[in-house]
């Protein structure tokens, strides 16, 4: 037995480079896909179906099953329309890869707002969107018993756990997914609904002109991870961030010092910089 068999998943951002791999691997467990792809160029702009589609047919050629869905993140109205979707085709939702995202780079001094804007639309507020409407779903079926739980898995970066020159928009954003993924994975767990997320360095449109990525960091190994927190064998794991790129894995922490007491009773700006050592120690 597959370990997908019988779940819905929608993946956003589905129409190519890690979005499409995702979705082949949950569809290669079992699971029913939406695949759900504005189908615009890098930076966000213009739409197609076509790659939405040629996932479908893609997932369909295998022997599996799979649904389009074109509309946009970043809306309310698309997330809502893209839960309708998988509800509509297959009747439930089970799993949720928030993958879609776009790049607008520039530096702080040059970025233009409507940069800013686009990207943390994308990204931070299509991942809420998508979240919120798919896990009201997921919580409605957990309280009616067609389902045991739900999994939820976002996309974050290096760019904003660790920072990276030129992408203030892009770094905020993924920053913030990380954030707002330990906190949702505290507000769902009593509905069984684990939510976790990747941190994944892979060739693809995304980074095809970044020389520090090798084109031996394929999606491809980016996307047993997302099964894996998709299925069963994760019903324990939730608030988690690992990171993956090639065949390394690992989790990232948040690290808090010892610190220090200060010697009265507040701190004084010449303390502070007198035991800056032995705080950050």
């Amino acid at each position: 037995m597959s370990l997908l068999d019988g779940k819905v998943a929608i993946v956003t951002g589905a129409g190519g480079g890690l979005g499409r791999c995702h979705a082949l691997a949950l569809a290669k467990e079992g699971a029913k896909i939406v695949v759900n792809d504005l189908g615009g160029a890098r930076d966000g702009s213009g739409t197609a179906k076509g790659p939405a589609d040629s996932v479908v047919e893609e997932i369909k050629a295998g022997g599996g099953s799979a649904v389009a869905n074109y509309d946009s993140v970043g809306t309310m109205a698309g997330a809502n329309n893209i839960v309708a979707t998988a509800v509509d085709a297959f009747g439930r939702v089970d799993i949720l890869v928030n993958n879609a995202g776009i790049l607008r780079d520039k530096t702080l001094l040059k970025m233009e707002e409507d940069w800013w804007d686009a990207v943390i639309n994308v990204h931070l507020k299509g991942t809420f969107a998508v979240t919120q409407a798919a896990a009201r779903r997921m919580a409605e079926q957990v309280a009616s018993g067609t389902a045991a739980g739900g999994r939820i898995i976002n996309t974050s970066s290096i760019a904003g756990l660790v920072g990276n020159f030129g992408q203030s928009n892009y770094g905020a954003a993924k920053a913030g997914i990380a954030g707002f993924t330990r906190v949702t994975a505290l507000e769902l767990a009593k509905f069984k609904i684990t939510v976790n997320a990747i941190v994944p360095i892979a060739k693809t449109r995304m980074t095809e002109d970044i020389p520090l990525v090798p084109d031996s960091m394929r999606p491809e190994h980016v996307s047993p991870l997302v099964v894996f927190l998709a299925s069963d064998l994760a019903a324990g794991v939730t608030g988690k961030l690992f990171a993956i790129q090639g065949k390394e894995m690992r989790e990232f922490k948040y690290k808090i010092t010892d610190g220090a007491t200060a010697a009265g009773d507040l701190w004084t700006p010449h303390e502070i910089a007198d035991r800056l050592k032995e705080i950050t120690a």
